[in-house]
This record gives structure tokens, C-alpha cells and sequence, in this order.
């Protein structure tokens, strides 16, 4: 069974549903409206669980938040340890247009603070992979690279939102998951890119190859990016070839932008 350790961002998901995107000073009456829980990295650990993974999971959140999270990780599998902060947790506005399309609004609310990551050194040690992202801090990330390299853990960076990274981590990171605007920021380093291309699928850099992706009728994209790196994670603990993973991988985000939001759309294996 694959072990996956993943640190990431958890809070509220709020969902509207709108016939188009704003224009500069317009309001829009929303169509239709959904919550749920969730964040880059708190997507990313229920897809990989739904992948039969074996996950760990490492966020913050308000105290009022922490029970519902943690059992709604439960119920799917995923062990999550919640740091509790005494500010609101992390909240999201993702705005769908009428052909799947989305814009997001994040903001992060409670964070980590890279001494929670010390708690967390155990799950990292014997994970088969570490799944990171940028909507933690930076010091939060080095922390936890520091303690993959201590342990010889190979580490998958989705670098969303894009930012410049430092030295530490473009030296540290197995694979980078951008999508094609994340690319052209992302310096050049001798770690493997696959870049997610939305319908077209994935290219990957080493051997200049584009896998394209099944062919699927898009409803809502917002998760497709983190059912991406999950299953990419899980095939490659599994023993399956770059390859191999970005083909599993890019047929999982087809079958999640067919479902609207994204907890309901995370594929089951």
C-alpha cells in the first residue's frame, strides 16, 4: 500500500455558481451555491486516500473547526493532524462560470508554523512520498523538506500559488506539478516537471512528451490539479513508471471535472 504524508492548507470551500465572470465594478447574482471542506493539500489527502493510500495529512484550523475536520478525515481514511490556531481557519470564494471554468479566491487564515511540522517528522519519515504545495508558508515547507531529506523521502511540489522558492527546495524536490502558467516562473532545476496542460493533459519534461488526457465533457475543473498530484503520488509509491502514473493520473482529473465541486468529484479507485 502506498504511504503518502501531505501538508497543506484546510478550511471552507464556498461555491458559486455563476453565468459568467465578473467585468471591472459589476456584481453578479450567483446561480447556485455550495460548501464544503477544503485546500490544496486537504484535496489532495482524500483523493490519495480514495486511491487506497495510506495518508497523512498536517493543517491548521480554528478550534470550533477541528472536530468536523478531523472526522470528515476519518470517515475517508485519512490520519489528519490539526494544528488548532486562535484565528479563523482558511476560507475560499470559487466561482464557476457556465462552461466549467473557475476563479479563486483564497484566504489562508489559520496557518502552520514550522514547529508543527516537527509533530508531524513521524508520518514523514515513512512516507513513500511528501506531497507540498505553496498555499503554506515558505518556512513551513522547509521545515518539512529538511525532514525528507533528513530521511531520504522523495518530495512532489505542486507550486500553486506560484512564488519564487528558495535554493533548499528546488534542490530537494523529486517532481514539480505546475500548471502552464506556474512553469514559467519555476527556475530551472534538476528536478522532473510534469506540467498539467487542463484537457490536453500532461507534459513531461525530461523527454518532452505530451500524454493527453481522456476525452470528458468539463463541468467544474476546481480539484482536477489535486486529483492530479494525489494519483500521481500513489502510482509512483506503487512502482508504476513517470509514465504510467501521469496516464492514471490524467484520467482521474477527466473523471473530476465531470462531477460538480470537488470533494464529491475526487475519483474512488
Amino acid at each position: 500500500m502506498a504511504n503518502i504524508a501531505i501538508i497543506g492548507l484546510v478550511g471552507k470551500s464556498m461555491f458559486f455558481d455563476v453565468p459568467r465572470f465578473h467585468t471591472g465594478g459589476e456584481t453578479i447574482t450567483a446561480c447556485g451555491y455550495y460548501e464544503e471542506w477544503g485546500g490544496k493539500g486537504f484535496n489532495q489527502a482524500i483523493a490519495a486516500a480514495r486511491q487506497d493510500a495510506e495518508v497523512a495529512f498536517l493543517g491548521a484550523c480554528s478550534t470550533d473547526d477541528k472536530k468536523p475536520i478531523e472526522a470528515f478525515c476519518r470517515n475517508e481514511g485519512v490520519m489528519a493532524r490539526m494544528c488548532v490556531k486562535n484565528r479563523p481557519s482558511a476560507c475560499a470564494a470559487i466561482l464557476t462560470d457556465g462552461t466549467g471554468e473557475t476563479r479563486v479566491t483564497v484566504h489562508p487564515g489559520a496557518e502552520l508554523a514550522a514547529k508543527d511540522v516537527d509533530g508531524f517528522a513521524g508520518s514523514i519519515a515513512i512516507a513513500d512520498f511528501l506531497l507540498l504545495n505553496n498555499e503554506v508558508p515558505e518556512d513551513v515547507n522547509l521545515a518539512a523538506v529538511e525532514i525528507a531529506r533528513r530521511y531520504g523521502i522523495k518530495i512532489i511540489f505542486n507550486p500553486a500559488p506560484a512564488r519564487p522558492l528558495p535554493q533548499a527546495i528546488l534542490n530537494a524536490v523529486s517532481i514539480f506539478t505546475p500548471n502552464e502558467f506556474e512553469e514559467s516562473s519555476l527556475p530551472h532545476s534538476s528536478a522532473e516537471v510534469v506540467t498539467t496542460l487542463g484537457a490536453k493533459g500532461c507534459r513531461v519534461r525530461s523527454t518532452g512528451e505530451i500524454i493527453p488526457a481522456p476525452v470528458t465533457q468539463a463541468v467544474d475543473s476546481t480539484g482536477a490539479g489535486d486529483t492530479f498530484n494525489a494519483v500521481l503520488a500513489v502510482r509512483l509509491a506503487e512502482g508504476a513508471t513517470l509514465r504510467e502514473a501521469c496516464v492514471a493520473a490524467n484520467a482521474a482529473a477527466a473523471q473530476s471535472v465531470a462531477v460538480k465541486y470537488v470533494m464529491p468529484s475526487l475519483p474512488r479507485r
